[in-house]
């Protein structure tokens, strides 16, 4: 694959948009919530809401670069030139999200084993674990629709998010959003350990659950854990991680 490089054709702080987009593939991939090529993560392109880069769909998330990623319009066109498409249900679920919500700059979509196992449950996420207050505080359902290739869906997919963080796509997968690339992986990881936790926990004895007064508290806990700086205070050590294994998503 020979992707010639955008680095100083587009502006530094596109670049550098690029480059950790590219970062959170891998580290999806590192982390092992890949499905082969059938997810999606996106972010909103600098100073324009209409456009958002995604990934070119063929191409495993190991192999996602900074200028292989594809930058989009709300109309599905191609903005910039790839030999890849667009995935057609990423663009529909990454474009409803983008239009409706100015804060959610990134939007980071999976179809983990634990994840779908836990939409698969009628009652959802359970307030077991320290993980799952954090998602209990910010999250939305939406019910299963089939693969959304459709922009009729687009409406119900905003309205179940609202202003919520976290969505669950019932029988489907997770998705978080974030205001940063930072937050929307920072907040996958939470999710996705909170189903792992839950699946594991449901396989031993009866089930404690956490205090629902706890969950109101937990916004100022988060904030306290990351000294207030959100994804960015785990950021630059994921960052160094991914480097010591291969920096190539920085091409």
């Amino acid at each position: 694959m020979n992707i010639p490089s955008l680095e100083g054709k587009v502006s530094a702080e596109e670049w550098q948009l690029r480059c950790d987009l590219a970062a959170c593939y891998r580290l999806v991939a590192l982390y092992g919530w890949t499905d082969l090529v059938f997810t999606h993560i996106s972010a909103r392109l600098p100073g324009d809401e209409h456009r958002f880069l995604i990934n070119p769909y063929g191409l495993l998330f190991e192999e996602i670069t900074a200028s292989s990623l594809i930058a989009v319009d709300q109309g599905g066109n191609k903005l910039s030139e790839s030999p890849f498409n667009v995935n057609r249900a990423g663009f529909v679920i990454h474009s409803a999200i983008h239009a409706a919500r100015e804060d959610a700059h990134c939007v980071l979509h999976t179809h983990t084993r634990a994840g779908v196992a836990v939409s698969a449950q009628k009652a959802g996420v359970l307030p077991i674990s320290q993980q799952s207050t954090f998602v209990l505080a910010s999250l939305g359902y939406h019910d299963y629709e089939g693969v959304a290739l459709h922009d009729a869906e687009k409406p119900r997919l905003q309205a179940d998010l609202g202003t919520s963080n976290f969505l669950m796509l019932r029988n489907h997968g997770l998705l978080t959003v974030g205001a940063s690339i930072a937050d929307a992986f920072l907040a996958m990881y939470i999710f996705e350990t909170t189903c792992q936790i839950q699946i594991a926990a449901q396989a031993g004895g009866e089930l404690g659950t956490v205090d629902p007064r706890i969950v109101e508290g937990v916004a100022a806990a988060m904030r306290t854990q990351t000294d207030g700086a959100g994804g960015a205070f785990v950021w630059p050590a994921l960052l160094r991680k991914l480097d010591r294994q291969d920096a190539g998503y920085r091409s």
